[in-house]
């Protein structure tokens, strides 16, 4: 099959397995460069719930090869059937593992979605039979919509809240620039966007694994939140989504509360960023697409005052 670029407004339909590949080696090169730290505290086996993009990938290379770590990760993600190619997260993944076993260190994954009670009885299996028990647990997940234990489907949506959003956006199949407009989101899409992009799900992980005996003492479990610069606060930070990240800090209290040899971190990113996921399903409506213009010019000046690195 030849892998062409496919592009619908803002986002690329099709993934490449040797560009996803080399975008995988060119990390774990960064991390190797800084050495493998080697100390009593640094993790040993790590769960990471959304692994296969962004921050989820990120930390699982970074536990693996900075700090020599066995890692089991939780994705959910498609294979190419013949005539599409595979989500961009399905080839990361087989990348990392491919690098991680010729490494020597234990690296699997489990697809499926994580929100189910099917997959956490599946990663309790594991770590019982090949793990023992986990010190480090990483939620990472970012999913277009959740189905509950008692069935309910929900959908996220990136909206803003109050009042609509316009501004200027990169249409990346013909590189021009246009106007986009973000309609205001109502009570039950807010609401939504919270039970599938909030904290609810890391806590029934959480719970799920101690109840299970799967984690070490003062396991450590990390979430990840985004600020983002000013001019994208209405959509994120203020938006939707703001009001769900803002259920998942206090979630990491509510964990923290309920066992007190759990320690935890919401990492906040407040800079502008770009994360290569699978979105061919993903309801986002044009909310991304504004974040690509002034994005697109901090790379640009990146570049510009960086010498090409940044």
């Amino acid at each position: 099959m030849v892998v062409e670029p496919r592009v619908k407004d803002y986002i690329c339909t099709t993934a490449h397995p040797t560009g996803c590949a080399q975008n995988v080696k060119n990390q774990i090169a960064y991390v190797k460069s800084k050495g493998v730290v080697k100390n009593d505290n640094a993790p040993k086996k790590v769960l990471v719930i959304g692994a296969s993009t962004g921050y989820g990938l990120a930390s699982r290379i970074a536990v693996a090869f900075g700090y020599g770590a066995d890692t089991l990760g939780v994705m959910f993600e498609k294979e190419s059937n013949g005539r599409r190619t595979a989500t961009a997260g399905f080839y990361n993944t087989r990348a990392f593992e491919e690098e991680a076993h010729a490494a020597g260190l234990y690296a699997k994954s489990i697809n499926g979605d994580a929100f189910s009670q099917e997959i956490k009885d599946q990663v309790i299996d594991t770590i019982k039979a090949e793990l023992g028990k986990v010190d480090m647990v990483v939620y990472s997940l970012a999913a277009p919509r959740r189905t509950t234990a008692d069935g309910t489907k929900y959908t996220s949506v990136l909206k803003t809240v109050g009042q609509e959003y316009s501004n200027k956006t990169l249409v990346l199949k013909d590189n021009t620039v246009t106007e986009a407009h973000i309609s205001a989101a109502n009570e039950d899409e807010i609401n939504a966007t919270i039970k599938v992009m909030g904290g609810e799900d890391w806590i029934d992980w959480m719970q799920a694994l101690s109840d299970a005996g799967v984690l070490a003492d003062d396991v450590i479990t990390v979430a990840y939140s985004y600020i983002g610069p000013k001019i994208t606060f209405p959509i994120y930070a203020e938006g939707s989504i703001g009001q769900a990240k803002k259920d998942l800090y206090k979630s990491a209290d509510i964990i923290n509360d309920d066992d007190s040899d759990i320690r935890y971190a919401s990492l906040s990113i407040p800079e502008a960023i770009l994360i290569l996921s699978s979105t061919s399903d993903r309801n986002v409506e044009s909310a991304p697409c504004l974040v690509v213009l002034p994005t697109s010019s901090l790379l640009n000046m990146q570049h510009t005052f960086t010498y090409g690195v940044h």
